[in-house]
């Protein structure tokens, strides 16, 4: 799902075009890089669902009982909001803190049931995740459709940009970023699905 977080993040550039694309897509990941942290801590951990095929599209538990948990979630999505809003306003803090908690719910889309309410599973609530990744033909097809919508809101709002410019370089520039925008999440669809 790296692909369609990052597609969503580009996305957003559409209705937040001061925050930078760099901020996007590291919000859109930012509960994984949380989860490097605690995975080197010993705290969380990737199961493959397959040893034979540790790579495979999907096929794999995440025991991230923190990063991910429902409401670990929301406490990493409102430390980013906090901190972006600093940095770019209230306003640019609300859409990085929900842009960080989409992550989540991107997540519970195609997990397996491994998303717990409450961090480190407090209270052994039953685990969360409709498991599209079980069918990855359609996971893939909503990935590529997060791609393709991110890429083409991206496009809008780059392009809305160059127009409000004096430069007329700018469109060019709107355009080469777009297509290089298409280009890497596409090229990272294909690798995750094809378990490069």
């Amino acid at each position: 799902m790296v692909a369609g977080h990052f597609g969503l993040a580009a996305g957003i550039k559409k209705i937040a075009p001061r925050l930078p694309l760099w901020a996007l897509l590291l919000a859109s990941f930012f509960l994984d890089v949380v989860f490097i942290f605690f995975a080197a801590g010993g705290l969380e951990k990737i199961i493959p669902v397959d040893p034979a095929n540790p790579n495979a599209y999907g096929g794999s538990l995440i025991q991230a009982y923190y990063t991910h948990s429902l409401v670990g979630a929301l406490i990493i999505s409102a430390m980013a909001g906090l901190f972006a809003g600093w940095r770019w306003g209230r306003q640019g803090g609300y859409v990085i803190a929900g842009v960080v908690f989409s992550h989540w719910i991107l997540d519970l889309l195609v997990h397996r049931p491994d998303l717990p309410v409450f961090p480190g599973n407090a209270g052994n609530l039953p685990l969360l995740g409709f498991g599209l990744w079980q069918y990855p033909a359609i996971s893939a097809i909503m990935e590529l459709l997060l791609v393709l919508g991110g890429t083409w809101f991206y496009f809008r709002a780059a392009m809305q940009a160059a127009q409000g410019s004096a430069n007329p370089e700018q469109r060019r520039r709107a355009m080469t970023s777009t297509v290089g925008v298409a280009v890497l999440l596409v090229l990272l669809l294909v690798s995750n699905v094809l378990g490069l």
